[in-house]
């Protein structure tokens, strides 16, 4: 197969760094430019170190739209802007620019669990937000049987490196450290997306879903506990769940309580799923760099392109 020829655009930031580290050693890729205003001429293990003796690439102070697809890790509101210099081509936006639809949209809304067949067809794609992608994986197996009812309650807990690269008081290491905060409660700018996709599957879903984030005191990964009130019996809700993702290579139930670790270093999304009487608690964990952001975007690509969705994906999690 003909190699698909990548850029990327904002190539300083963890998603650039995640995404590089898979596309390195993708068989069917071949990275064609990597740009940064700021790092231009530098090699790019001088930013990214843990890719030291795997490439010799060097960023990019151009733009070169000679590529079959173009990966935009830019700040949110900057992506908006770019998007004409590569309309000739594939797009994936890992910024929030693009995914909520709106009037004159192009963008397909890139979370593979829910229309993998869009999906393949696509032109541009809007990556999934990481509280978003552990959310929606939790609740779309209901949403498909039409079975939301009341409000959902999600406590979501994420890694450092949520917040991005640049320093701020709430990630500095001598204040996150042995520390928990809860930030943006009830107004994450993900809940417009998770709204969005379960309208798309239950449109008569019309009751809240509350999201409260927490800065954790650890680098990656998210968990996600979400609870409702459902009469329906466990072993039912269990096999709706089994039978939605049976054929999904990156969506596994747990029949046992699941942990973060589990899910490092992987495109994987975790689910276990508990039941008290008619409370239902649903916990999803996923790696907000890779399932959450760069994981899922290469998978996209995968898919866009007419290869296996788990092509450069198979990832062990570093469990120790």
């Amino acid at each position: 197969m003909k190699k698909i020829r990548v850029g990327i655009v904002g190539g300083a930031g963890y998603t650039a760094g995640e995404l590089l580290r898979i596309l390195v050693f993708h068989p069917f890729v071949e990275i064609v430019f990597v740009h940064s205003k700021s790092n231009a001429g530098k090699f790019i293990y001088e930013v990214h170190d843990d890719l030291l003796g795997d490439t010799d690439l060097l960023f990019s102070s151009e733009y070169h739209t000679d590529i079959d697809v173009v990966f935009l890790c830019v700040s949110h509101g900057e992506a908006k802007n770019i998007v004409d210099i590569f309309k000739h081509t594939k797009i994936i936006d890992l910024s929030h620019d693009h995914r909520l639809k709106y009037p004159s949209h192009q963008f397909v809304y890139g979370l593979p669990e829910l229309q993998k067949d869009v999906i393949r067809q696509a032109q541009y794609i809007a990556n999934p937000g990481c509280f978003a992608t552990a959310i929606q994986l939790a609740l779309l197996p209901l949403a498909e049987k039409q079975l939301l009812k009341g409000n959902i309650q999600a406590f979501c807990t994420t890694g450092s490196t949520g917040a991005g690269q640049s320093l701020s008081e709430t990630s500095h290491f001598s204040w996150r450290q042995n520390n928990l905060s809860v930030y943006k409660a009830f107004t994450h700018q993900h809940l417009g997306e998770i709204r969005q996709s379960v309208h798309q599957l239950q449109n008569t879903y019309e009751e809240e879903i509350q999201i409260i984030p927490q800065r954790g005191a650890f680098t990656r990964g998210i968990m996600a506990c979400l609870t409702m009130n459902l009469k329906l019996a466990f072993e039912e809700i269990q096999n709706i769940y089994t039978h939605k993702y049976q054929d999904e290579p990156f969506v596994w139930i747990s029949e046992r309580n699941i942990h973060l670790k589990q899910v490092i270093n992987t495109n994987k999304c975790l689910l276990y799923i508990e039941k008290h009487e008619n409370n239902l608690l649903i916990t999803s964990i996923i790696d907000n760099l890779l399932k959450g952001a760069s994981g899922q975007a290469v998978q996209n690509m995968n898919l866009m392109f007419g290869l296996d969705e788990t092509t450069g994906l198979k990832l062990k999690s570093t469990a120790f």
